[in-house]
């Protein structure tokens, strides 16, 4: 079995504040074999980050984390940019034809962009794998209706860390029977369901502060933008 991170955020996104080295380390400090950076809306960290994940011991899976017009998917596996803004079926299209797989992440918190308010369950099970532990919780009241609609439609089960600082990384794992220790061969074992989950909560008052911090690097961006 392989301990993958599947759900972190570098300072290519805009909450996120480390560069992939800091993730990569910690990864590695940890005791991980494999990270994937899943960027909002963007791709060139992740890709980075793979590239670099040997020189650290790790797997570099990449990936992103899409912002659908019905919420976030994440998408790994891929090579290039998903288009954000598109409906959730033609989101999931796009990560396949790229030879990807698509994993809905916190589908159940409305308040994080969760997509099973605005869609059919049937759209729901028609995912790749769904995330039924995300460490940024206050109630785990969501993590559970993840993991009980996983079960009911027999679809694979993932954790993430959903990390937005690199201290944060390794919070909540994915545990993968890989066939051997690759990239592909860890989305190969998440897509047949070869995975179990190991979680913790992420303090709140470190997600208070990722929040704060990420609200005050979207301000700062608007500013320059607007210069």
């Amino acid at each position: 079995m392989l301990s993958v991170e599947l759900h972190t955020h570098s300072e290519l996104s805009h909450d996120g504040r480390d560069p992939v080295e800091l993730l990569l380390e910690q990864a590695a400090a940890v005791g991980l074999d494999a990270l994937a950076v899943t960027d909002h809306d963007e791709i060139d960290a992740s890709l980075e980050a793979a590239e670099l994940a040997p020189d650290y011991g790790l797997v570099g899976i990449v990936g992103m984390e899409v912002t659908s017009a019905v919420g976030h998917i994440l998408a790994f596996g891929i090579d290039e940019r998903v288009e954000s803004g598109l409906p959730f079926d033609e989101t999931l299209d796009r990560i396949r034809d790229q030879g990807g797989i698509a994993v809905v992440p916190h589908p159940f918190q409305k308040s994080r962009h969760g997509v099973a308010a605005h869609i059919t369950d049937e759209q729901l099970a028609s995912a790749d794998a769904i995330e039924v532990y995300n460490s940024r919780l206050f109630t785990g009241r969501s993590n559970r209706q993840a993991e009980k609609f996983a079960i009911r439609n027999g679809l694979p089960m993932t954790a993430g860390s959903d990390a937005h600082i690199s201290e944060m990384v390794g919070q909540a794992v994915t545990e993968v029977g890989a066939d051997d220790r690759s990239a592909e061969a860890i989305l190969d074992a998440i897509a047949d369901g070869r995975t179990s989950v190991v979680g913790k909560r992420t303090p709140w008052r470190v997600s208070l502060r990722q929040f704060g911090g990420g609200a005050k690097r979207r301000a700062l961006r608007a500013i320059r933008s607007l210069r």
